[in-house]
């Protein structure tokens, strides 16, 4: 089951699972996450990334089309829209994947911030209208971010404590 394999949405997921559900805010399906949408404006600042995932049935690898995508993560300098950024609503978003199980988000590259490795957190609906109701994800995961990339990026000034605390 779906249970077995889950990992924390982390204490920031604003899925209504603790406190603040923005599955159902106005704009939140898109491709584009860098700025916030509804009643809140800003835009995040970092290094362009694109990130290219393939929703599949863990079972049977084949590609889940249909299915939607919930994925967030933190800003250049480690902190989290909505709860430690209460004025913002960026790096959030909900993407439904195509006929190949393909979803695409553009963001910012992940911060790194102290005691854990740079990542991005997401779940994954059976549909967009099960995300949107506030329904039981069937998936929830994050995904690590390479060594080397992160390294690189955070050399931009942008980024703050995250080289150090990448070494930690």
């Amino acid at each position: 089951s779906a249970e077995d394999h889950d990992e924390t949405a982390g204490p920031y997921p604003a899925d209504g699972s603790n406190g603040p559900n923005f599955l159902n805010e106005e704009g939140i399906v898109r491709t584009d996450i860098t700025s916030s949408v509804g009643s809140r404006s800003g835009t995040a600042v970092g290094v362009p990334t694109t990130l290219a995932l393939t929703v599949v049935d863990a079972a049977t690898g084949s590609p889940v089309p249909g299915a939607a995508m919930y994925l967030w993560h933190c800003t250049a300098d480690g902190k989290y829209s909505i709860y430690e950024e209460d004025d913002q609503n960026y790096l959030r978003g909900v993407q439904v994947a195509d006929d190949s199980g393909k979803v695409t988000f553009t963001t910012i590259f992940p911060g790194c911030y102290a005691g854990r490795w740079p990542h991005c957190h997401f779940e994954v609906y059976e549909s967009v209208d099960e995300a949107t109701a506030g329904n039981q994800a069937i998936s929830t995961s994050q995904l690590a971010l390479p060594q080397a990339d992160c390294e690189t990026v955070y050399a931009d000034a942008r980024y703050g404590q995250s080289l150090s605390n990448l070494g930690r």
